[in-house]
């Protein structure tokens, strides 16, 4: 089993470094530092709670979804992160491009992966042809991780698959 586990970090690795090194140009480095932010804190707090208090019906109901799991798909990503501490990328390979204000804590999972796939999830359920734009948005943050130098593929997998599963429970729960 542990050769199949280091084959398998192999490749990661393998993904990683074609993504945060052979894809770096002029464009995504001005596209990706900037878009990665919609999955951040801020943005994906500020967003689903302004949709939650202000917006008719039924985006206020969708943004209190989205809110809703956001906060709760945070609590297993702080559990993961304190129970399987893994080191970011860059910390470990010295070739990594980085960006301003590289991170410190654990990397797996993402959390910004996390939070956009938990945001957006219930407004695709809601709206599926809001999918054709929030699926390639929600992929490309989590991608914008990698190329940063700040996850490992597995890590915004391990986020997207937290953030969606969330977000499906809650509005399957929803009254």
């Amino acid at each position: 089993m542990s050769r199949v586990f280091n084959w398998l970090l192999q490749r990661e690795e393998r993904i990683f470094l074609w993504i945060n090194g052979r894809l770096h140009n002029k464009i995504l480095n001005f596209i990706f530092p900037n878009l990665t932010h919609l999955g951040g804190a801020t943005f994906t707090i500020v967003f689903t709670a302004t949709l939650a208090i202000l917006a008719p019906h039924p985006w206020n109901r969708v943004g209190l979804q989205s809110l809703v799991a956001l906060g709760l798909s945070h609590i297993p990503v702080a559990i993961i992160k304190k129970a399987y501490p893994r080191i970011r990328p860059y910390l470990v390979h010295p070739q990594t491009n980085t960006f301003r204000k590289p991170l410190v804590d654990h990397s797996f999972p993402s959390g910004h992966s996390t939070a956009i796939f938990s945001m957006l999830i219930p407004f695709m359920i809601q709206f599926p042809v809001l999918s054709l734009l929030a699926l390639p948005l929600a992929l490309s943050v989590a991608l914008s991780r990698i190329y940063l130098g700040l996850h490992y593929p597995s890590d915004c997998f391990a986020g997207a698959f937290i953030g969606s599963l969330f977000a499906a429970i809650t509005v399957s729960f929803w009254p």
